[in-house]
């Protein structure tokens, strides 16, 4: 059965975003940015809330850009064809090989664990990840934890009422102090 994995960028007090809305602090360094790449790779479907498809839409038309470096052109190559469904009750369309989802988060989870696929199911945005997780789907946290307080903003842990135990996988420390943690969810 296919994993869901929920991966973001997070402050040190726990935030994907500050206060303001701002996340000027997560721009990945090279070492990171190589990371994303890699985990890149072993998704099959991702799953996105409306902020975070509208912030990655970059990616669709970037290597049009004649500035990238060629890791940009190598994250361009993956993201842009990787099949992306987007749930928001505002959007009308997306674009590129995005599709509007048409039920639950759970509902289209379950769907695409049934279709045969390789490769994980990754969710994007705090807010679809904290509607996955109070149905108790997902199976890894991937934290990419960066050395700044922000304060106050969006929160990448769902704050629901239930204890979920976690056994840590793996854990990488980059040059820029960032700390990788991945935690898989007891069951």
């Amino acid at each position: 059965m296919r994993s869901v994995t929920y991966s973001m960028n997070v402050s040190l007090d726990g935030y994907i975003v500050g206060p303001d809305g701002g996340f000027d602090w997560s721009a990945p360094d090279e070492d990171v940015f190589r990371f994303w790449i890699d985990e890149i790779r072993g998704v099959g479907v991702h799953l996105l809330g409306r902020r975070l498809y509208e912030t990655m839409l970059y990616w669709e038309t970037a290597d049009q850009d004649p500035s990238l470096d060629a890791a940009m052109l190598e994250w361009t190559a993956l993201w842009k064809p990787l099949p992306k469904v987007v749930f928001s009750t505002t959007l009308s369309e997306v674009q590129g090989h995005a599709r509007l989802a048409s039920g639950s988060p759970a509902a289209e989870i379950e769907r695409l664990r049934a279709e045969p696929g390789e490769g994980e199911i990754a969710i994007g945005g705090a807010t679809l990840a904290a509607e996955v997780a109070a149905a108790g789907l997902i199976d890894e946290y991937r934290a990419m934890v960066h050395p700044v307080l922000v304060g106050g903003g969006t929160p990448f842990f769902p704050r629901h009422e239930r204890r979920v135990d976690l056994e840590l996988v793996e854990t990488r420390t980059f040059s820029s102090r960032v700390v990788y943690l991945c935690h898989r969810v007891v069951r």
